[in-house]
């Protein structure tokens, strides 16, 4: 049985997936961002029981198609956003069509109406954090930055960044990289 799961969107979320699971003694195959495989199919008991634990960490159980379908575009992109040798020399939308296997503009409407926003706002405000996080790290310069998001230049990055923070890169920078994102709330 697979039970598909919102708002998994990191390593740590499928370690406390597999802990709740555990403490519940129900048997699985695989967790990954979305979703976890369980041996048997649950009763109503122990499906309640494993949404209530997994609410206590904002995660919760799906079962509407749609928002199922938006949670899987959202783990693509997080995905390939955060897997810095892995973003992407194609376009979005084809990998997100082809990994799917929906027309994009079918993705697109359904991820606009369950969350206000588009497929392009939302990546853009990703790779923004991403930026950030790796201008935190002082391990990269702003050009390469905008090389490992695949900006066409830095001057586009920067007003991408500023567009969505309201501040200059520098100015971010100069104010001890407050203000940050959480990945996992955005």
């Amino acid at each position: 049985m697979k039970l598909h799961v919102k708002n998994m969107v990191s390593g740590r979320c499928i370690m406390i997936v597999e802990a709740e699971l555990k403490k519940l003694d129900i048997v699985f195959s695989k967790v990954e961002l979305g979703f976890c495989k369980v041996s048997k199919q649950l009763g109503k008991k122990q499906i309640d029981l494993l949404e209530e634990r997994l609410a206590t960490w904002d995660l919760h159980l799906m079962a509407d198609k749609n928002e199922i379908l938006v949670e899987k575009i959202k783990n693509i992109i997080m995905q390939m956003i955060n897997t810095e040798s892995d973003m992407p020399k194609k376009k979005f939308s084809e990998i997100l069509s082809n990994q799917l296997g929906y027309d994009y503009t079918y993705l697109s409407n359904i991820f606009s109406n369950k969350l206000h926003i588009s497929i392009q706002q939302f990546i853009i405000k990703h790779k923004i954090e991403k930026a950030k996080e790796l201008l935190q790290s002082k391990e990269y310069s702003l050009t390469e930055v905008s090389y490992i998001l695949q900006y066409s230049s830095v001057a586009h990055l920067s007003k991408q960044f500023k567009k969505i923070t309201g501040s200059t890169v520098s100015g971010f920078l100069k104010n001890n990289m407050a203000g940050r994102l959480n990945l996992e709330n955005v």
